[in-house]
């Protein structure tokens, strides 16, 4: 993303002092959207920024914008949160691209959007039954999704490999660091103001107010927000043991020739195999194939065989892909997970929290939470908010290797199951 998105905007060092009405630490999709509803609303608005608008996860996720819930499905959710908490959260995760497809409207930002949707494939015949049971659930809610058969998941996809599949019509993809320097431009045009290289190493209480130092500057604010994800290091004492991290890898192959493109993905929608261990991937402008999977053995650790593991399973899914494939890119990035998998609010004092825990749902979950604290900002009741605020604490030790665990399990699992089926599984499962 680094080579290809848009150019940031010029921003500079802190230096000094700056009076605001809320200081937002960590300039990602979260502060920044955060940051863009308050100044719109005339507040005065200082982000921090250790490193440069997006660096973090929301620069480097594999640009997937899919506005629903991973891990649990919405009748789990609703036992897991409660109410009224859990159909406010579910509301506005199910409405996240229409906040990233305004921000991107309002402000022509340039990041390769494209709303073409998002397939999860059955890939044996048992998992027909959850997918339409999914559709069934998401509809319920609002959304336009369908259960689709074995024919029109390959005339979507261009992949054979299929039983059917959940197409929801209003996902998308992007240049996520595009889009993270467009939301920082917007931002600014707002009246805001960003201060990169400016990390938040301590704050105090001084006047009523809070006093955030960086190393060369501080910001008096009536109210502080972290919202530094799995990239929190500093500023407020054990925010950054409110998670833990769990490691992902990206990768984008050479543009591929038109012909390849004709038959592989010739609908430009964002792609999730359906399995247990999955591989999500989708075009860039280019047209490059960038596609994520979580490291698991030596599949991470030794990229020559990753980068075999990958080209071997796309061109299982796609055999009519005759050419070589080439992985020109090869990243990681970081999730700050929660048991939970969603996102945590905590409040750390009178007039600060700080929100970890995004547990992998960048893009859409990100941009939609700026407007979750930015009526916190502007005093909305708690009580009213669409997530809980919390006392802070610490993530329980078992999140330390439980995700891997689980991905272990779910991989088993579905070759069991897969096997059971009568169905063929790919390269290296």
């Amino acid at each position: 993303w680094w080579a290809t998105a848009m150019s940031a905007p010029a921003t500079s060092e802190l230096e000094g002092r700056k009076t605001a009405n809320v200081c937002i630490v960590g300039a990602g999709y979260t502060g920044l959207t955060t940051g863009i509803e308050l100044a719109r609303k005339g507040v005065s608005v200082v982000i921090l920024e250790a490193r440069e608008a997006g660096f973090g996860g929301s620069g480097r996720n594999a640009g997937h914008s899919t506005p629903t819930f991973t891990y649990f499905s919405l009748p789990e959710l609703r036992k897991i949160l409660g109410e009224p908490w859990a159909e406010r959260l579910i509301h506005r995760q199910s409405r996240a691209n229409d906040s990233v497809s305004g921000m991107i409207e309002r402000y022509q930002i340039q990041c390769e959007w494209q709303q073409n949707g998002y397939v999860q494939a059955a890939h044996r015949p048992g998992a027909i039954a959850a997918l339409q049971k999914k559709a069934e659930d998401y509809n319920a809610i609002g959304a336009r999704t369908r259960f689709i058969d074995k024919q029109e998941v390959e005339d979507l996809t261009g992949s054979p490999r299929f039983y059917g599949g959940w197409f929801h019509t209003e996902g998308g993809h992007l240049n996520p660091l595009g889009y993270s320097r467009g939301l920082a431009r917007a931002m600014m045009q707002e009246g805001g103001a960003i201060y990169t290289g400016s990390p938040a190493t301590n704050i105090t209480r001084q006047d009523g107010k809070w006093l955030v130092q960086t190393p060369r500057g501080e910001v008096l604010a009536e109210k502080v927000i972290f919202a530094t994800g799995a990239y929190t290091v500093q500023g407020w004492p054990g925010l950054e043991r409110s998670f833990k991290i769990m490691k992902v890898f990206v990768a984008a192959t050479q543009p591929l020739l038109p012909e390849t493109r004709r038959g592989v993905m010739p609908s430009n929608t964002t792609m999730n195999d359906g399995r247990g261990d999955f591989f999500v991937y989708k075009y860039d402008t280019a047209g490059r194939i960038v596609a994520s999977m979580f490291p698991m053995g030596a599949r991470g650790r030794d990229i020559a065989y990753t980068k075999q593991l990958m080209t071997d399973r796309l061109k299982w899914l796609h055999p009519q892909i005759r050419e070589e494939i080439r992985w020109e890119y090869f990243w990681f990035g970081e999730l700050d997970m929660q048991r939970r998998t969603v996102p945590r609010l905590y409040g750390l004092a009178p007039g600060v929290v700080g929100l970890t825990g995004l547990s992998g749902r960048g893009v859409p979950t990100g941009s939609m939470l700026g407007g979750i604290l930015s009526e916190w900002a502007l005093d909305v009741p708690e009580r009213d908010l669409a997530l809980k605020v919390e006392p802070l604490r610490d993530a329980p030790f078992y999140m330390s290797f439980a995700p891997q665990m689980n991905l272990r399990y779910y991989r088993v699992k579905d070759n069991i199951l897969t096997k059971r089926d009568g169905a063929p599984l790919p390269p290296h499962a």
